[in-house]
């Protein structure tokens, strides 16, 4: 797959700073396409931008925005601009708080909807919107297994991740017969600064076997095309500690979207 012709010229990374989001970034940079880079420290951003643009030669932009501020959509519009963008990789929401629910402020709560829910659904809308009408595009949301259920700790986490699964299953319904592909890229452990950094805190001993954000990324691309889901660690076709597959999610989304079509009509309801 020529990753420039399918999801060229432009992509946007949320997230890129460091860890899979940086990965990211120097894989897509790698093929070519140029690179938005988006996190809310600068610093680091800009290195990254200069290191893409002399090792492979591409248009880089770096701007520091903070993705849980109700105002991010316009924010990333103004550094967009009228630049094509073909590719939106999601990849901010990782949990810092680490705390039980009612241990942290209501507004660190409500900024992590906002990082995880509301501005992916703004981003979503607004970059989607545009790669149907150009019938292609790309589409990835770096998700977590605590999609699959919620626990102490992460009961805000969890349930963000678990919107963020629903709604990337959905909208890859609606996108595929556009062209557009669509995929929740479920992770486990992770070797990342952000993962680390929670060990750190907690005294905990770095497990073995973390994923390397490399071939989260790599792997993400790959399995780009064949959405909506892919769970880090096991086959297309295997369940493991699951309750389902990818491919029987996806086959259970298709018959679904069935179902909705033969109700509300292949245009949607009049």
């Amino acid at each position: 797959m020529n990753l420039n012709e399918r999801y060229g010229p432009w992509a946007l990374i949320a997230g890129a700073s460091e860890g899979t989001g940086s990965a990211f970034a120097r894989q897509v940079a790698a093929a070519g396409i140029n690179c938005i880079l988006l996190a809310r420290r600068d610093a680091p951003l800009q290195a990254l931008a200069q290191e893409l643009g002399r090792e492979f030669g591409i248009e880089t932009v770096a701007a520091s925005v903070d993705l849980s501020a109700t105002d991010a959509l316009e924010q990333i519009q103004a550094v967009v601009g009228e630049r094509e963008l073909g590719l939106f990789i999601s990849n901010a929401g990782a949990d810092s708080t680490n705390t039980r629910f009612l241990d942290s402020s209501l507004d660190a709560w409500v900024g992590q909807v906002n990082r995880n829910v509301m501005n992916v659904v703004r981003c979503c809308h607004h970059f989607g919107s545009q790669m149907r009408e150009r019938k292609r595009g790309g589409i990835i949301l770096v998700g977590s297994g605590a999609c699959y259920g919620g626990s102490s700790f992460m009961a805000v986490y969890s349930a963000t991740k678990a919107f963020d699964l629903n709604f990337g299953e959905g909208l890859w319904a609606e996108l595929q017969p556009h062209g557009v592909d669509v995929l929740n890229l479920i992770l486990g452990q992770t070797d990342t600064p952000a993962f680390r950094e929670t060990l750190a805190k907690t005294g905990q001993p770095v497990p073995p076997n973390l994923a390397r954000p490399e071939d989260v990324a790599r792997v993400g691309l790959e399995r780009l095309p064949h959405g909506p889901v892919h769970n880090w660690g096991l086959a297309d076709d295997e369940a493991g500690y699951l309750p389902m597959s990818a491919a029987a999610r996806r086959g259970r989304i298709l018959a679904i979207d069935q179902v909705t079509k033969a109700i509300f009509g292949e245009d949607g309801a009049k």
